[in-house]
């Protein structure tokens, strides 16, 4: 290729260069960092909001959870349809600014309506960040490293665990919980200016060659060819059950730390930015890596890499909630957090890889809609739930009760269904339309 040819694919192309596409993935995978900060931060918090406003285990599982998730995943749907014809880097950069402003807000509340309905437009405006960003890293990405890519962007996840739990643990010991959610809620509003500014929006197909038609599907054309293909349905429930143990776990288990091990905050958000953080960014990168790599040769490696990751994570999920001493359960805790979100970058490459180039936006919104509405709806709310029925038989123990029962099963039932999912992967990836 000449440098003129160079110079033209360039103009043409924003992400000619791998060094384009990579620093475009690692602005995505900050923005998603935010999200997951913004999110996950109440739940090293909650123990001191309980307090403070006066709150029942059932209110505070509704407040991280149903609540959350109800909003969060009906308004991805229309901003996901939205970004399949429009430009998605744009969206991402309007709802990370409000999402993060609403995450300010948080610290006035003065009762638990005030606080729920700022959590409610924090779900909002984080409802348009990542379908649109799955969207744009699939068309940054070639087929082939599309698992690893998003793997990667899924780090996301464990970083904002990481700081949400480190920044949150700290600050709520020296300044009180309502100074934690200002001082998290303004960086998001600088990064969204960052994003608009020097991340391009990518040509759609144009890693694989392919040219979008001039018809924009509609979501229900989506969710028809979605749900004709059995591998979908499976991932989809197999997605949500180990997202319900994973936000059970990722929003008790501060408040179980505390409550049947009187740990302190500070050194708490440490233990678990370290374990649920580090950790968990190492798990869901690597994995996605390897599901690309055995994936090349058998597409059901998508699917398996899941289910190993769900029987290695049950035995020792139960001994977190089992054994006595605060750090031997914070041991058992290491390798589940590792592997919890191993399904996530093969899930949402399968899925991306089985639609056509103007449904990406919306398969991966649909597929969050279920994970969302089961997993980070459902999941920190039954918890809560149940831990309010069995106070009067196990007192402060009856979280650890509730976790122990719950999680476990939750993340077994996940196996299950990838298993299930790897019987039809193959077949439904080849029929994939243009």
């Amino acid at each position: 290729m000449t440098d003129t040819n160079s110079a033209e694919q360039s103009v043409t192309n924003p992400y000619g260069s791998t060094k384009a596409a990579y620093y475009a993935l690692g602005i995505l995978t900050l923005v998603y960092s935010i999200n997951f900060i913004d999110r996950q931060l109440l739940s090293i918090l909650q123990e001191s909001i309980k307090a403070d406003l006066m709150l029942s285990d059932a209110q505070l599982g509704l407040l991280t959870g149903f609540a959350f998730a109800l909003f969060y995943t009906f308004a991805g749907l229309p901003i996901a349809s939205l970004a399949d014809r429009s430009n998605r880097r744009n969206i991402v950069a309007i709802s990370l600014t409000i999402w993060s402003g609403m995450t300010a807000l948080s610290g006035l509340a003065q009762n638990y309506w005030q606080l729920l309905l700022a959590r409610v437009g924090v779900g909002i405006g984080e409802a348009g960040g990542s379908p649109p960003s799955h969207s744009m890293i699939s068309d940054m990405f070639p087929p082939d490293k599309r698992a690893s890519a998003i793997g990667f962007y899924s780090t996301g996840i464990s970083i904002g665990i990481l700081f949400g739990f480190l920044f949150g643990g700290w600050l709520n010991e020296f300044f009180g919980w309502r100074i934690a959610f200002f001082v998290v809620g303004v960086p998001g509003v600088i990064l969204a200016t960052i994003l608009y500014l020097t991340v391009p929006e990518p040509i759609r197909g144009l890693t694989e060659n392919r040219v979008t038609s001039g018809d924009n599907p509609t979501m229900l054309a989506v969710f028809k060819l979605l749900v004709s293909r059995p591998s979908f349905i499976f991932m989809a429930l197999g997605a949500a059950m180990n997202a319900f143990a994973g936000y059970s776990t990722a929003n008790w288990v501060a408040s179980f730390m505390i409550r049947t091990h009187e740990m302190p905050t500070g050194e708490l958000g440490t233990w678990l930015a370290l374990i649920i953080g580090v950790g968990g960014a190492i798990g869901v990168f690597g994995s996605g890596v390897l599901a690309d790599k055995l994936g090349k040769d058998d597409k059901r490696w998508y699917m398996w890499v899941a289910v190993c990751a769900c029987a290695i994570s049950v035995p020792l999920q139960i001994s977190t909630f089992w054994v006595d001493g605060p750090y031997t359960a914070l041991l058992c805790m290491v390798i589940p957090s590792v592997l919890a979100n191993a399904y996530l970058g093969a899930t949402i490459a399968s899925v991306h890889g089985m639609v056509g180039l103007k449904m990406r936006a919306v398969s991966s919104a649909l597929l969050f809609f279920i994970l969302n509405i089961i997993g980070l709806g459902m999941g920190p709310t039954t918890v809560g739930l149940v831990s309010d029925l069995m106070v009067d038989q196990h007192g402060t123990d009856s979280l650890r009760y509730a976790m122990m029962y719950i999680v476990p099963t939750a993340m077994f039932i996940s196996g299950v269904l990838y298993m299930i999912a790897s019987r039809f992967i193959r077949e439904d990836l080849s029929k994939a339309p243009d």
